[in-house]
């Protein structure tokens, strides 16, 4: 009997296999097996799931935005009744330990569609009255837009972009991860099995260079929300432009974590500012693009935080995902694990100093074939090292020492990204002047990850284009149009 899990596509409200009859390999990154077949999609795939969007969209456009919460709350409802099932499929899908999709992964994507289901209710138009009439604005919805979501938070950020769009009263053409394609499956199987609106939410599997391109230069697509590499990115770009297509671009990042020596030398907060940096450096296996990934440090408390620091991560744990002890499960595929090798064998060649961690793990029993690598820390590389530069996108993090403010800002803008970073000092006056100094979209002080749905999301230079989250993003997928009124 045939134990593997075939996925299929949701377009026009249906459950199809793609046109082409190849299938991509879905593999398990704990043990390396292959575990699900997931649908190669095809341009004329994309070409049917574009035309059910367009086609559901007068409706849908057309129905009182209680009505779109009500389908996006029903969604959430159906979501949460299996929150558990979610969960382990997340955690097989992506490698993640499974209290971490449990606890965190899925109820954020369960939050993403009740967020944007109150978010529907209470979207509103601007009015002003006095200088020239009486001017209000409608933000009227765009039509078909493509979600291009990635892999290292398979539903969170899958949900995170189509919520909004169908709050907002577009339909949507999605497109998840091969990688990691699972759970996206599930959820457009919850969309069925609840009657959502036919064509309304449209999923296509299949590779970027096929899918994502024949979604991002179909004619019919009014904008693309990506978050993935700052490669792909650029190629979106350079359609969209042209094309005057709207997009917004959720790129990668080198994130900064400055330690000013006053907040180290805090005994009453010491160990919560090592647990977080801790965590901010090495959450799932350091497959965030929010990762701090670069950590600096007053160099008149750089010793004893390197070692505080360094003795903590020796202590994570790397293991079986379903471990409720694991702290680190295994990288996402063969691809990236090699990758992240690479890297690793980079630093070492650029003079770095592997203080933990620096080599790949080999585990007993289940995992025995799963790309695990040890989480690592390396000192004694400068700004301009490649290790300090490039996105690494895994468990590495460099230590860098600086001598005063302008020193730790040199340092912290020293890279082409500016996506986030975090501030950890005792001095309300320098913390709001480094925040506003940062070339980063999102600034944390003294936290990591701290997220309210409401406020902006997105980075500068090569992390990204615009702005996610709450009216942000319900803008974004919306177009203004002014009515002005003689009086």
């Amino acid at each position: 009997m045939d134990a593997t899990l075939h996925l299929t596509q949701l377009i026009g409200g249906e459950a199809r296999a793609s046109s082409d009859t190849d299938a991509l390999a879905v593999h398990d990154p704990a043990t390396g097996a292959q575990y699900a077949l997931c649908p190669a999609g095809t341009d004329a795939d994309v070409a049917d799931a574009v035309r059910a969007a367009r086609d559901a969209f007068p409706m849908w456009s057309s129905l009182p935005n209680d009505a779109r919460a009500r389908w996006l709350s029903l969604l959430a409802d159906a979501l949460e009744a299996r929150l558990e099932d979610f969960a382990q499929a997340e955690s097989r899908n992506a490698g993640k330990p499974l209290k971490l999709a449990r606890e965190i992964e899925i109820p954020r994507a369960l939050a993403n569609l009740r967020f944007f289901a109150a978010a529907a209710t209470q979207f509103a138009s601007e009015s002003h009255q006095g200088q020239a009439g009486l001017n209000y604005t409608l933000r009227q919805p765009l039509g078909a837009v493509a979600c291009i979501s990635p892999w290292n938070l398979p539903l969170y950020l899958f949900t995170w972009k189509i919520a909004p769009a169908l709050a907002a009263g577009n339909c949507v053409v999605a497109k998840p991860s091969e990688i990691t394609p699972v759970t996206a499956w599930m959820l457009g199987e919850l969309a069925r099995e609840i009657g959502f609106p036919t064509g309304v939410l449209n999923i296509v599997h299949g590779l970027g260079p096929v899918v994502g391109n024949a979604l991002v230069e179909h004619m019919d697509i009014k904008a693309v929300s990506f978050t993935g590499s700052t490669a792909v990115g650029r190629q979106i770009a350079a359609h969209c432009g042209p094309a005057l297509k709207k997009m917004s671009l959720e790129l990668g990042g080198k994130n900064p974590t400055i330690v000013f020596a006053d907040a180290f030398n805090d005994e009453n907060s010491r160990d919560r500012l090592l647990d977080t940096v801790v965590r901010s450096a090495f959450q799932n296996s350091g497959q965030i693009c929010l990762c701090g990934s670069r950590i600096l440090v007053e160099r008149s408390v750089y010793d004893a935080f390197r070692d505080a620091f360094v003795a903590r991560v020796r202590k994570l744990r790397v293991g079986d995902p379903q471990d409720p002890a694991t702290d680190l499960g295994p990288l996402v595929s063969r691809a990236h694990y090699d990758k992240v090798l690479t890297c690793i064998a980079m630093a070492r060649g650029e003079g770095g100093d592997v203080l933990c961690g620096g080599e790949a793990l080999s585990l007993d029993g289940l995992c025995e074939g799963g790309w695990f690598v040890a989480p690592t820390v390396i000192e004694g590389l400068g700004p301009d090292c490649r290790s300090n530069v490039d996105e690494i996108f895994g468990p590495v993090v460099t230590l860098q020492a600086f001598d005063d403010d302008a020193h730790a800002l040199a340092l912290a803008n020293a890279t082409p990204y500016g996506l986030s970073a975090s501030v950890w000092t005792q001095r309300l006056e320098r913390a709001h002047r480094i925040a506003a100094e940062l070339q980063a979209g999102i600034v944390w002080i003294n936290t990591w990850l701290m997220r309210d749905l409401r406020t902006p999301f997105g980075g500068v230079g090569q992390s990204g284009l615009g702005r996610e989250g709450g009216i942000e993003a319900m803008r974004f997928f919306t177009e203004p149009k002014n009515i002005c009124l003689a009086l």
